[in-house]
């Protein structure tokens, strides 16, 4: 017992100091593991939102002397000490009638969170501009799924709140370095799919190119954050983000600083592990990467489809990824040139030149017609054809041959009756088929119309809207994702239920109608 509260109270000393970046698990050692692991929520993202009522410190010490009490009641005592989370959005109740461009103009004003003090003990991270949400469990704001919130409520003229969230991500990248996976300590180890210098380009269609010049010191530190260790690589080398590839080029995988069992999926994570052939840790560590990438979970990353034990995440270059660097290197290269600094504009540039080489001579198949991933251990392509393959498109990376067959790849095997299917595999996972997500669609039907293929491109975006709207019409409700094979099933799959709200949801669907007034008569040439 002495030897007990002699760790109490060293982790008193150390709470006190660093509480404010300190994880729930790092609060609560051992109450944390006993409540995630019991079951007591059946979402293990509910106790880390969970919000502390006093002191850390007065909690364990509470908790030390009760635990060992006969009777302990472990959810009352949660309850007792914590605020346990909620939807802030639970009582709103959509008006079909008002029609789905209603809805969702009344939804950027339920998503909308403004910068709240937030509780010293809690695992949000204060910013210091208001923001958009994407609803349901996701109670803070994201970092990919933002980028496609922003297409929504740039098509509203809420160019304010657009800037504002613009400000909150450059004060992430100059207080951590990095932007976080999500707005929680929790997610302090890894970053997602680097869409900053996207989110500029829309700020800049409102405000100018000086956009540019102004979050030019934080792209080159998002830039940092993803090149770190790249430098001193060997060929076949890896460091963190940055692999050294066998013609001695560099590019870019996913990957998190931790590899403990992710504190919002922790029974799930450990059930996993007890299953898998792999080192718990680097399990751990493939499955945080995979988080990173926001396909989590997808056949995508596994070296057997039907078996998420075998994931490998952090043996992938993925192509989406590469892409957008890609494009933060051209955004960079253009930073300089609007300052006249023609030296470090050529220096980017030729930065993005070559991982586009790269980008065309490792991740294109020729037999695929596709653009796939790179297994840069194996030192072959992935063998797994998804729909991050259409990224090239988006970014002006694949030639016209390639677009050509990437356009009858779409139309012969992911365009189904309510949009692009992710992936070819049904698994039960949920970034697998028969699940469509609104981020994907969008980078499809841009991309497609870069390069002139605008009946398909219209296609697609008549399958999604009709599918979205259908299901509102239906619900009331815009969804987190939707199945696109069996258009009357509900989508599945996850580590948690299908979420309504929904951020980017909201924010393709409003782009697209735009953009494809209905009724859609689309009767463009090839």
């Amino acid at each position: 017992m002495k030897r007990v509260l002699l760790v109490v109270w060293l982790i008193i000393i150390f709470n006190s100091v660093f509480s404010q970046t300190l994880t729930p698990r790092q609060l609560f050692p051992g109450l944390f593991e006993a409540v995630q692991l019991s079951g007591i929520f059946p979402d293990n993202k509910t106790f880390v939102d969970a919000t502390p009522m006093r002191n850390p410190n007065s909690i364990m010490k509470d908790y030390v002397i009760m635990s060992n009490k006969p009777g302990f009641d472990l959810k009352q005592f949660v309850i007792a000490n914590f605020i346990i989370p909620g939807t802030r959005n639970g009582g709103f109740k959509s008006d079909i009638s008002a029609g789905i461009r209603k809805h969702i103009d009344t939804l950027w004003s339920v998503l909308y969170r403004k910068p709240d003090s937030v509780a010293q003990f809690s695992s949000l991270i204060q910013l210091p501009a208001g923001f958009v949400v994407p609803g349901g469990r996701f109670r803070e704001m994201y970092y990919w799924d933002s980028y496609f919130t922003m297409l929504g409520l740039q098509e509203s003229h809420k160019t304010e709140i657009l800037q504002n969230m613009v400000t909150d991500f450059a004060y992430l990248i100059d207080k951590y370095g990095f932007i976080p996976n999500g707005m929680r300590t929790y997610y302090l180890t890894r970053s997602q799919p680097p869409f900053f210098s996207m989110m500029l380009d829309l700020l800049a269609s409102n405000k100018g190119n000086k956009i540019l010049i102004k979050y030019q010191p934080e792209l080159l530190k998002e830039y940092s954050f993803w090149m770190r260790g790249a430098k001193d690589l060997a060929i076949g080398e890896v460091n963190r983000n940055a692999v050294r590839m066998p013609g001695g080029e560099v590019l870019n995988r996913y990957w998190d600083e931790s590899d403990k069992p992710r504190e919002e999926s922790f029974k799930q994570d450990i059930g996993i592990a007890k299953k898998s052939q792999q080192k718990p840790e680097e399990l751990y560590r493939n499955i945080r990467a995979a988080a990173e990438s926001g396909w989590d979970f997808s056949s995508r990353w596994f070296s057997d489809p039907n078996d998420l034990g075998t994931i490998q995440t952090t043996d992938i270059i993925p192509i989406d990824l590469n892409c957008l660097i890609y494009h933060l290197e051209l955004s960079i290269a253009r930073s300089y040139q609007l300052q006249g600094d023609m030296y470090d504009y050529n220096v980017y540039l030729s930065k993005a030149n070559s991982r586009k080489k790269a980008i065309l001579k490792y991740c294109w198949s020729e037999k695929d017609g596709w653009f796939m991933d790179y297994n840069w251990k194996l030192k072959h392509i992935s063998p797994v054809k998804t729909l991050a393959g259409v990224f090239p498109l988006e970014f002006n990376i694949s030639d016209k041959k390639q677009a050509a067959k990437i356009t009858s790849g779409l139309r012969s095997n992911f365009l189904k009756p309510g949009g692009l299917v992710t992936t070819l595999s049904k698994t039960g996972q949920q970034w697998d088929s028969p699940n469509a997500w609104a981020p994907l669609q969008y980078i499809a039907i841009d991309g497609l119309n870069k390069y002139h293929y605008r009946f398909l491109a219209g296609s697609i975006a008549e399958n999604w809207i009709s599918t979205n709207t259908r299901v509102f019409e239906q619900t009331g409700k815009l969804m987190e994702k939707y199945n696109v094979i069996d258009t009357k099933a509900k989508a599945g799959g996850g580590e948690y239920a299908l979420q309504d709200g929904f951020g980017w949801t909201n924010g393709v669907l409003l782009n697209l109608m735009d953009r494809y007034p209905s009724p859609l008569h689309i009767k463009f040439e090839q």
